[in-house]
C-alpha cells in the first residue's frame, strides 16, 4: 500500500491510496468464492461455474464494486497509521481505478485538525455563581417530596378543578369527521399538567362526573401529525372518574417515614446540605462552561464542514442510545416529533460545534502550558472508572482497549481536564 497527502483548502485534504494488483486478484478472488453460489449458469452446476465464465457473460467489472467494499476498510485504516495529519472526521471515498491486473486506487477526503490561534486564556473574568441556599429552595424539595408521597383518593359532591386527575374517555373530530388517533378511553388526565392541546385541559374544570362535555381546541402549527396542523377540532368527551392527590402534613412524622431523621428539623437541614452540595458542584460546571466560552469567543479556528458533520452524526447516536435504554427507537421518536434525520441533524449542529471549539482551544492550552498527564494519572482514573463500574480494573482497561494508543487517548482526554482546571483556577470575578 502507498499513500499520498494533498492538503486542501479549508483544513481538508485527499489521501490518494494504492493497493498492489496482488491485493486486488486476492480480494476479487475472495468475492467471486462468497457469490458464486447464488449465480446460475445454464450447462453449470449451482456453485460450478468458473470465474471466468462469469466474467465472459457479465464483464469483468462485475465482481469489482464488492472488491473494492473488501480492500477500502484495512487499507483506509492502514493509511491512518501511516499518515502524519492529525484526521477529524469520517472519510467521503471515491474509488479512481479499479481493474484487473492493476493497483487499486481509491482517495479519501478528510478533515485535519484546525489550527488555533489562542487569544486570553488566563485571568478570563466570569460572573459570579450564587451558592446561598433559600428557605424558597428548601420549601420546594420539601414539596417535591410530599408530591411524591402523596394519596391518591376519589373526589365526591364537586366538580372538576385544576390539579385534579380526570379518567375521561374522549373522540376527536376535524371538519365533523373522526381522525386518526383521537380517540381514547379510560385515559387518566392531570389537569394543569399541559399534556393535551392546549385549552383542552382548561375545558373540563368545573364539569361534574360522568358529564359529556364538547371541547374545542386548535393544533398547533407544529403539531407532529401534519394533516392536522392549524386545524380546529371538537372533542366529545366523558368524565369517567375524577381523583385527587392528599399530601401528608409536613411535620416531625413525615420527616422519620421519608429520611432517616426523626424530626422536621433535621430534615430540612439535610436539604439545605444538599442542595449547597449540588449547587456548588452546578457552579462549578457554570464557571468551567462560561470560561471556555470567553476562550472560545477570543480564539480563532476554522472548522471544517466534515469535522462538524461527524460530530453531528456523534452527538445523534449518542442521542439515539439513550432513547434505546428508555425502550424508543429513534424512528419512534420521529413519528413523535415531526422530526427527521435532516431536522435533527440541524438541531444538534450548536451542540456539536460547541464540543469541537471547546475541545480544540482547551487542547491549545495544554500545549501552550505544557501540560501533561502522567502514568500515575492515569492508573488513578482505571481505578476511578473501575469503582464507579463496579469492576477490576485490568476489565475496565480491556473494555477500553489495553494498548499504547487507547492509553494516549485516555491521557490526552486527562490533559484536557487539566486545562480546563486550570482556566478555572486563573480565571476571575467579574
Amino acid at each position: 500500500m502507498s499513500l499520498q497527502v494533498e492538503k486542501l483548502e479549508h483544513n481538508m485534504a485527499r489521501l490518494t491510496i494504492e493497493v498492489s494488483a496482488e491485493e486486488l486478484e486476492k480480494a476479487i478472488q475472495k468475492v467471486y468464492q462468497k457469490t458464486k453460489n447464488r449465480i446460475n449458469v445454464p450447462g453449470f452446476r449451482k456453485g460450478k461455474v468458473p470465474r471466468n465464465v462469469i466474467e465472459r457473460m457479465y464483464g469483468k467489472e462485475v465482481f469489482y464494486e464488492d472488491a473494492a467494499n473488501e480492500l477500502v476498510p484495512d487499507a483506509y485504516e492502514n493509511a491512518l497509521e501511516e499518515c502524519e495529519e492529525k484526521i477529524v472526521s469520517s472519510p467521503k471515498i471515491t474509488v479512481t481505478k479499479i481493474e484487473a491486473g492493476q493497483p487499486f486506487i481509491f482517495t479519501a477526503e478528510v478533515a485535519l485538525k484546525p489550527e488555533v490561534r489562542l487569544g486570553k486564556y488566563k485571568g478570563v473574568k466570569v460572573a459570579a455563581q450564587p451558592l446561598d441556599v433559600t428557605e424558597e429552595e428548601i420549601t420546594k424539595e420539601l414539596s417535591r417530596e410530599q408530591e411524591n408521597n402523596a394519596r391518591t383518593i376519589e373526589v365526591e359532591g364537586r366538580a372538576v378543578e385544576n390539579g385534579d386527575i380526570a379518567t375521561i374517555d374522549f373522540e376527536g373530530f376535524v371538519d365533523g369527521e373522526a381522525f386518526e388517533g383521537g380517540k381514547g378511553e379510560n385515559y387518566p388526565l392531570t389537569i394543569g399538567s399541559g399534556a393535551f392541546i392546549p385549552r383542552f385541559e382548561e375545558q373540563l374544570i368545573g364539569k361534574n362526573k360522568e358529564e359529556e362535555v364538547e371541547v374545542n381546541v386548535t393544533f398547533p402549527e407544529e403539531y407532529h401529525a401534519q394533516e392536522l396542523q392549524g386545524k380546529e377540532a371538537l372533542f366529545k368527551v366523558v368524565i369517567r372518574e375524577v381523583k385527587t392527590k392528599e399530601l401528608p402534613e409536613l411535620d416531625d412524622e413525615f420527616a422519620a417515614e421519608v429520611s432517616e431523621f426523626d424530626t422536621l428539623a433535621e430534615y430540612k437541614e439535610d436539604i439545605r446540605k444538599k442542595l449547597a452540595e449540588k449547587k456548588e458542584q452546578e457552579a462549578k460546571a457554570a464557571k468551567e462552561e462560561a470560561v471556555v466560552d470567553a476562550i472560545i469567543a477570543d480564539a480563532d479556528m476554522e472548522i471544517p464542514d466534515a469535522m462538524l458533520e461527524t460530530q453531528q452524526r456523534q452527538v445523534v447516536d449518542e442521542f439515539s442510545q439513550r432513547l434505546r435504554m428508555q425502550g424508543l427507537s429513534l424512528e419512534q421518536y420521529f413519528q413523535v416529533t415531526g422530526l427527521d434525520m435532516q431536522k435533527l441533524m440541524e438541531q444538534v449542529k450548536p451542540q456539536a460545534m460547541k464540543r469541537i471549539q471547546s475541545r480544540l482551544v482547551l487542547e491549545a492550552v495544554v500545549t501552550a502550558e505544557g501540560i501533561t498527564a502522567s502514568d500515575e494519572d492515569y492508573e488513578k482514573e482505571i481505578a476511578r472508572m473501575a469503582e464507579a463500574y463496579q469492576m477490576e480494573p485490568d476489565q475496565v482497561k480491556e473494555r477500553l482497549g489495553d494498548n499504547e494508543k487507547a492509553k494516549q487517548q485516555l491521557l490526552d482526554d486527562l490533559a484536557v481536564t487539566k486545562a480546563a482546571d486550570f482556566v478555572v483556577r486563573e480565571a476571575k470575578e467579574a
